[in-house]
């Protein structure tokens, strides 16, 4: 399925040169002469070697067409996470930097979706957003304001994240899986 440079998103599996390609980071990019172009860097599923290309936004890229299931995330065993398929039991078994950074936000339970290319899984997207609580929160410094800095936190699953100085420990927040972000306080 061919698609327009602009609309490569993170996650997205392109075909070229005979290889897969998972897209890791796209950035447009306008300078200030000339046409604007998409930086996207890319992952070789097979490979693992990673590389950089740009592409014009009107230029088309073939998008390789993907099976996606849904399947909840059961443990971890050492570095590998076993999912299951609700419908049939069927269990999976995918290496921890398949997932890369988000594998720090699966929790028990929780609904992903599995990206198969001919049987092979390829990528595990979680949902975009994830609940946890701040167990380490640094004190607020006085003259501190809410919208100028954010200060060091840890999360329940042991990940440090950067905060606003209104969120103390014990506070739960929502967090970005993609980029490992605050998004919001929960609302319980």
């Amino acid at each position: 399925m061919k698609i327009n440079a602009i609309d490569i998103k993170p996650g997205n599996v392109l075909e070229q040169d005979g290889k897969l390609w998972l897209v890791l980071k796209r950035d447009l990019i306008q300078p200030g002469k000339g046409g604007a172009f998409a930086q996207v860097e890319m992952r070789d599923l097979k490979t693992g070697t990673k590389t950089n290309a740009r592409y014009r936004t009107q230029e088309t890229v073939e998008r390789a067409r993907l099976d996606e299931k849904e399947m909840q995330f059961l443990y971890f065993d050492g570095d590998m996470a076993t999912f299951m398929d609700n419908e049939t039991f069927e269990q999976i078994t995918v290496n921890k930097e398949l997932i890369g950074e988000p594998a720090d936000f699966l929790q028990e339970g929780m609904i992903c979706t599995i990206q198969l290319h001919e049987g092979v899984t390829l990528a595990v997207i979680l949902p975009q957003t994830v609940v946890l609580e701040v167990v380490e929160a640094e004190p607020v410094v006085r003259g501190q304001t809410a919208s100028s800095s954010y200060k060091p936190g840890k999360l329940s699953n042991g990940r440090r994240i950067m905060l606003p100085p209104h969120v103390g420990t014990g506070t739960r927040v929502v967090v970005n899986t993609v980029d490992g972000s605050y998004i919001e306080r929960a609302k319980d």
